[in-house]
């Protein structure tokens, strides 16, 4: 576990609103109520996250914890209003049997971003009913198989039983599914025509091979077997469990995923009906509120549609102006436009579409990371413990997996922190790109950020697993620009690949609120894509079909990175030579994931206090 990094006297200049000279004069008396009422606090927010929790086995399981271990998730409108009236009783609970006078600041700041999350889960309640299920980047039929593989581990008997039963609890999930795809394609709210093929084709894969068919191991079967395999049990009794594996799968499984196949089907028909369903969410019912309330969430800024897309057109022009220096560097003579097609087409630039270039690619990725993890110590003063691993995303799921993710790994050490890469045609995988990729995704990004939250000592567990995407996809971008001063990026074309992933953010302002706010096509977004990133074709409309159906998300990245860059910078003017990277870092990474006005007060009272740790 970790030590909480951020300093009581910073944080109580923040919500306080009290001068840093004035904390010298609290009496021990009031620091030991004080002390006394932050336990008290701390085991409410602890009883709080244990009650939420608990409406949901699976997040419980990706905790590691056993309870309900053979249940599934309720995925029903009934199920979500009593997520929310939980939330609100809690909060109503806070403020009526606490003082926040009576609290230090650490505890003031876990009231302030308890309150804040309620008042996030509200919005987000308030147009749950807008949002596609079945997105051009994931979908819940492929979440379901990760889960089992990843998350439910098997070292007893009784785990296996369970693992069983929740393959045949998938059928009432897959039924939900099926109902909320319905209910909401009655209301208007249906997904794009691209997104029909892949999620059909990708939720077929999960009921393929054996024992569903005479082809090779399905992979939740293969799981099923390899984990039971490992049980120190007779083998009579490995038999039981696996013939019980098996019927629950050509069962249950099987029925459950030819009901959302059925109702993929049936909604498929009306998206064709409908071919102006592939642009923004403006053709929706209500739909410019909606936005306006996605880009509040994944940004936690109230910025504007109109805003985010000016910065976005700034950025972009001040990226590709960076570029032209590499490109002067290399001697290059061309346009930008042509230099992004000689990365794309040269030879020099790509691995063989072969499962040797595949493991090329991840072979590469891993040095990344461990040249980071090699010059770290300078730059951070803590890292997590967790290990990471890199891994490419499983067959069945590539056609509407992300192009690259991270994933979180398991609280007591039973699983690592994985970054996924999408290698599914390596013909559009670009070399210049995978450093930068490999920072964010990886280290110091997201496993940095998510993974070292986790292991904090001191703060509440709503915190440690919470959080917000314009601070953590922030960190990841930030992360891909501190590989250069970590002194990275030493290939020029690589450097230019840096530039290229950070001009790819800031092109998704564009695109983003350009579909959504400005009424883009789709050919419009893509075009604009086209023009300007590096990005290859599959990756471009691989990326504007996610924006299309994920909207605002895509804009929390470069919000986010400005912010803590603006927040740095500020800190270096300030501070000058008493400005310490390893305790700027600390601050930042300290608080675990918070909104941005949030870190903005940390780092404010970080440097009123003079810098330091």
């Amino acid at each position: 576990m970790r030590r909480l990094l951020v300093s009581t006297v910073c944080a109580v200049a923040v919500l306080a609103g009290a001068p840093v000279a004035v904390l010298a004069q609290e009496t021990a008396p009031a620091a030991a109520a004080a002390q006394s009422e932050d336990a008290r606090l701390a085991a409410f927010f602890e009883q709080a996250f244990q009650e939420r929790i608990a409406l949901s086995p699976q997040t419980m399981t990706s905790l590691g914890i056993k309870r309900d271990y053979g249940k599934l998730d309720d995925n029903t409108d009934a199920a979500s209003e009593r997520g929310l009236a939980l939330m609100e009783r809690q909060v109503a609970q806070l403020n009526d049997q606490f003082n926040p006078q009576a609290l230090s600041a650490e505890s003031r700041m876990s009231w302030r971003l308890f309150e804040y999350g309620v008042e996030q889960a509200r919005l987000g309640d308030r147009w749950r009913d807008w949002g596609y299920q079945f997105a051009a980047n994931g979908n819940p039929t492929t979440g379901l198989p990760v889960f089992m593989i990843n998350n439910h581990r098997i070292d007893s008997v009784a785990d296996a039983e369970a693992y069983v039963s929740r393959l045949k609890d998938s059928e009432r999930v897959m039924g939900e599914i099926a109902a909320e795809l319905r209910q909401r394609a009655a209301a208007g709210v249906i997904s794009p025509n691209f997104v029909f093929e892949p999620s059909i084709a990708n939720t077929r894969n999960i009921i393929t091979g054996a024992p569903f068919d005479d082809g090779a191991d399905n992979p939740v079967w293969a799981d099923f077997q390899k984990k039971v395999a490992a049980l120190t049990v007779d083998q009579a009794e490995k038999d039981r469990l696996l013939a019980d594996g098996r019927a629950a799968l050509t069962g249950e499984w099987k029925r459950g995923y030819e009901h959302v196949l059925t109702a993929l089907a049936e909604v498929q028909q009306q998206a064709a009906a409908m071919p102006d369903r592939d642009g923004g969410v403006w053709r929706l019912p209500q739909g410019e509120a909606y936005y306006n309330a996605r880009l509040q969430l994944s940004t936690t800024t109230d910025l504007t549609a109109d805003q985010i897309h000016q910065i976005g057109l700034n950025e972009v022009a001040r990226l590709q102006g960076e570029m032209q220096t590499i490109m002067d560097q290399v001697g290059f003579e061309g346009s930008l436009q042509e230099m992004f097609a000689f990365l794309k087409t040269d030879p020099r630039f790509q691995y063989p579409n072969t499962p040797e270039g595949k493991e090329q690619y991840l072979t590469d990725s891993r040095a990344f990371i461990a040249q980071v993890m090699a010059a770290a110590p300078q730059w951070f003063s803590d890292l997590p413990e967790a290990a990471l691993e890199v891994r490419a995303v499983e067959a069945w799921r590539e056609a509407t997996a992300s192009i690259a993710f991270y994933n979180a790994p398991a609280p007591d050490g039973s699983r690592p922190g994985i970054y996924y890469v999408n290698l599914s045609d390596m013909t559009q995988v670009l070399k210049p790109q995978i450093e930068g990729i490999s920072y964010h995704e990886g280290a110091p990004g997201h496993h940095f950020q998510i993974a070292y939250a986790q292991e904090m000592q001191g703060l509440p567990s709503f915190r440690r697993f919470g959080g917000y995407g314009a601070y953590a996809e922030g960190w990841g971008l930030y992360a891909e620009r501190l590989g250069k001063e970590m002194g990275f990026y030493q290939d020029p074309y690589s450097d230019f690949g840096r530039l290229s992933t950070e001009l790819w953010r800031a092109v998704r302002l564009v695109t983003d609120t350009g579909l959504h706010a400005k009424r883009w096509s789709r050919e419009d977004a893509i075009e604009y894509f086209r023009a300007n990133s590096l990005l290859s074709e599959r990756d471009i409309v691989k990326e504007v079909e996610r924006y299309i159906t994920s909207p605002g998300q895509a804009t929390s990245y470069k919000i986010g990175e400005l912010k803590i860059m603006e927040l740095r910078q500020k800190a270096q003017a300030a501070l000058g030579d008493r400005f310490d990277i390893r305790d700027f870092h600390a601050v930042v990474l300290g608080s675990g994931s918070v909104p941005l006005d949030v870190l903005a007060d940390q780092v404010d009272a970080w440097i009123a206090a003079g810098g330091g740790r």
